[in-house]
């Protein structure tokens, strides 16, 4: 079929790409089949829109890309991001469509050389002229922190790119992850077990006279002989009561008080079905607005719970086709404290755990105290240098530290 005259193809392509950009947005691909679909093409002739798609590419309207399926497709620019590239060099222009299609995860300046075959010196001097226009920018990616990415100015970096929420300028924010973790921590713990305080304290008084347990005291006689003895946990006499001379009666034994029963968690019954889900979490995290600027996705929740699955702090459980989160051996958990309140129980625990200090490199954190065996508590269980310590090394087992104040607290 001969070729469109101009004025027909510039309609056609114009009437392309309008309904193509009411169809979908920036990130969709089109293929061959969906642009047909649209009911623009007359007959579905395949070459009148080959024609009308080259036409949009030559605008920079369109550009190829491969679909998940691996076929040819085409994604849009804006009017305005094409109007970008009137102006430019032809070199300058090649490098920023490269930078353009990469979109929101960047380029790597290396691969825009090998991909163009362009001299070194050639792609510098276009990226300088195009960061000098404000077209483009740098950025920081987390899996490749030493090269030297670009992305366009308008766009944010995708979470790919800058590590999302846990990153900080192309850095682990270990701080930020950390406290978030035992706030989530202290959340699930409180909504996956109940917290039980054992009882209130009781003050118990023995019974007027009557002392169960104690060893009888012998009643003296006139002649200063020891008499018989009163029964045990019988009522004793009034002369006993009263010392012996009739006077008043002695002060009453002190009261007994229960130690405090300290608060603890149990677990919650077979069938309980309200645990926490990770739309709970997300919520939770939102409403208490502890992140601030910034709101965090399922997905990146999820992220976080799966931290604390694997350090073994919860595990997930399905009940009624609910997926929820539980804390793992409640009954061992402490009730979830405040800053302050964390700090001051971790120099009681310092302190009531000196030979365990002395023994381990630093605290196991949040969760449950490991488990202990024979090995963990000898030295070498748990030495912070055990990898180093070998006979005639600077460490070895004859000048170990570590042994002289374990072998002291034993002994």
């Amino acid at each position: 079929m001969a070729p469109l005259a101009p004025e027909k193809l510039d309609i056609l392509s114009d009437l392309l790409y309008d309904s193509a950009r009411q169809e979908g947005d920036d990130q969709k691909a089109f293929t061959q089949r969906d642009l047909l679909d649209l009911g623009l093409i007359p007959r579905d002739d395949p070459q009148q829109l080959v024609q009308a798609v080259q036409a949009l590419v030559n605008q920079r309207l369109f550009f190829s890309v491969q679909n998940s399926r691996g076929e040819l497709a085409w994604r849009l620019r804006t009017r305005e991001d094409a109007s970008k590239y009137d102006g430019l060099a032809d070199e300058s222009a090649m490098v920023y469509e490269q930078i353009d299609n990469a979109g929101p995860d960047g380029i790597w300046s290396r691969t825009i050389r090998q991909r163009l075959r362009m001299q070194d010196s050639t792609v510098k001097a276009a990226l300088k002229q195009l960061e000098q226009r404000g077209f483009i920018t740098t950025v920081v990616n987390v899996e490749h922190p030493t090269k030297k990415m670009y992305i366009k100015a308008n766009l944010r970096p995708s979470d790919r790119a800058t590590g999302g929420p846990w990153f900080n300028e192309g850095e682990l924010d270990t701080p930020f992850v950390a406290e978030l973790e035992k706030v989530v921590f202290g959340f699930i713990t409180r909504h996956s077990a109940y917290q039980s305080s054992g009882g209130d304290t009781t003050t118990r008084a023995p019974k007027k006279g009557v002392i169960k347990g104690q060893v009888p005291t012998s009643t003296p006689t006139p002649n200063g002989t020891a008499g018989a003895s009163a029964p045990r946990g019988k009522k004793r006499p009034a002369a006993e009561l009263s010392g012996g001379d009739g006077g008043e009666a002695g002060p009453a034994p002190a009261a007994s008080r229960d130690p405090p029963r300290k608060e603890t968690y149990l677990p919650l019954p077979a069938g309980y079905a309200a645990y926490p889900t990770v739309s709970d979490v997300a919520r939770f995290i939102h409403e208490s607005n502890i992140i601030k600027n910034t709101t965090l996705s399922e997905a990146e929740v999820q992220q976080l719970l799966d931290l604390l699955e694997y350090d073994g702090l919860i595990e997930p459980v399905r009940v009624r086709r609910r997926r929820g989160y539980r804390v793992v051996r409640p009954a061992r958990q402490e009730p979830v404290l405040g800053f302050r309140e964390r700090q001051q129980q971790q120099r009681e625990r310092e302190r009531e755990r000196e030979r365990e200090r002395d023994l381990a490199s630093a605290p196991w954190g949040i969760g449950a105290e490991p488990l202990r065996n024979g090995l963990t508590e000898a030295p070498c269980g748990r030495c912070p240098v055990f990898e180093l310590c070998e006979v005639g090394g600077p460490v070895n087992p004859f000048n170990c530290v570590y042994f002289e104040r374990w072998l002291a607290h034993a002994i």
